[in-house]
């Protein structure tokens, strides 16, 4: 049996430039950090006892006899592409799906870091990234950026670069103190709207080169918000007035990136005390995040009393391996 832990993570800045239509051209960068919100994948070889021959426990359960028969889309194509048979895979996370926090793609970087354990194969982290882009943006055909299945597989406070060449990650190098502080006044309410990523991106994709002027200015602002971090002589509120720009460059690149009740929410945490902030992900629901000076986050908590307050500490591991029970199995002929 194998379990694997995968964290969910938090875009600040640069979201859109990882998309490949974009940075191939102009280049792209995000700076994100991952959290201690987790989802779980449990796999193991299913005993031939059945009358089915895999069997599938996310939202749904699946008891099927053929692969092909599957209908989870990236489970389906990673059992294939993995040459995977005979499963038993369940998943469980902490915070819910199509919410805005890579949640689909850190379901997929834990599930081929299980399948590798499962045949008794270390794959490394960039591996794991690239295999799970591939899953997702070619084999399942989902529109998206990268960034996702990167931060999962990476973890930590990653500044990520995107070029024609593909991707590097490069961590913030921000003393504990200060990292400690930007976590502190960081606040995060779950909208209780959720939404696929891919859907938003597909309806934000209209009018697409129109879009580039912003997203050019957004990529610019990972270069301030980094310059913010890692100079200890900077105030720090400036990171959350940086935030509130960017929301607002974001809110241009597409119809479906906020709605109105989001736009209010937004609103009331600004005029509560938030110095900035923004909804995590493609857009569209899910969670926001605000940067809220202590003395003003009782009144900001106050403001989104009818949203659920959800506390976080930031995390370094990515994706990993957190029980490794190894199995002899001996295909079908």
């Amino acid at each position: 049996m194998i379990i694997t832990e995968t964290p969910f993570r938090m875009s600040f800045f640069g979201g859109g430039t990882d998309m490949e239509d974009f940075f191939r051209e102009y280049g792209g960068a995000v700076l994100s950090t991952t959290f201690d919100k987790y989802c779980y994948v449990n796999v193991r070889h299913l005993p031939r006892f059945f009358d089915y021959s895999t069997e599938l426990s996310y939202s749904k359960t699946e008891r099927v006899t053929d692969v092909e028969q599957i209908q989870h889309p990236a489970i389906r194509n990673a059992m294939k592409m993995l040459d995977m048979h005979e499963l038993r895979l369940t998943y469980e996370a902490d915070l819910p799906a199509r919410s805005g926090l890579g949640t689909s793609s850190s379901f997929a970087v834990g599930m081929l870091n299980a399948f590798y354990a499962l045949k008794g194969k270390y794959a490394d982290k960039k591996k794991l990234a690239d295999e799970a882009i591939y899953l997702e943006r070619e084999l399942c055909q989902e529109a998206g950026g990268w960034q996702d299945q990167i931060a999962a597989a990476y973890g930590g406070l990653n500044r990520i670069n995107f070029n024609a060449d593909g991707y590097e990650v490069c961590p913030v190098i921000i003393s504990p103190e200060r990292k400690k502080r930007l976590n502190n006044n960081l606040l995060m309410f779950f909208t209780g709207f959720t939404r696929f990523s891919s859907d938003v991106q597909k309806q934000n994709a209209i009018g697409k080169a129109d879009k580039v002027i912003q997203l050019k200015e957004m990529l610019s602002l990972v270069d301030d918000a980094e310059r913010l971090l890692t100079d200890r002589d900077s105030d720090l509120d400036e990171f959350g007035r940086l935030l509130d720009h960017t929301w607002k460059l974001k809110r241009q690149t597409g119809s479906a990136v906020s709605t109105s009740n989001i736009d209010n929410l937004y609103e009331k945490g600004m005029k509560a005390g938030a110095l900035g902030g923004k909804l995590l992900g493609a857009g569209g629901g899910g969670f926001l995040v605000f940067y809220v000076q202590p003395e003003k986050q009782e009144r900001v908590k106050l403001a989104m009393e009818d949203l659920m307050y959800i506390p976080f500490e930031f995390e370094d591991s990515g994706t990993r391996v957190i029980h490794y029970t190894p199995e002899i199995y001996i295909p079908k002929e």
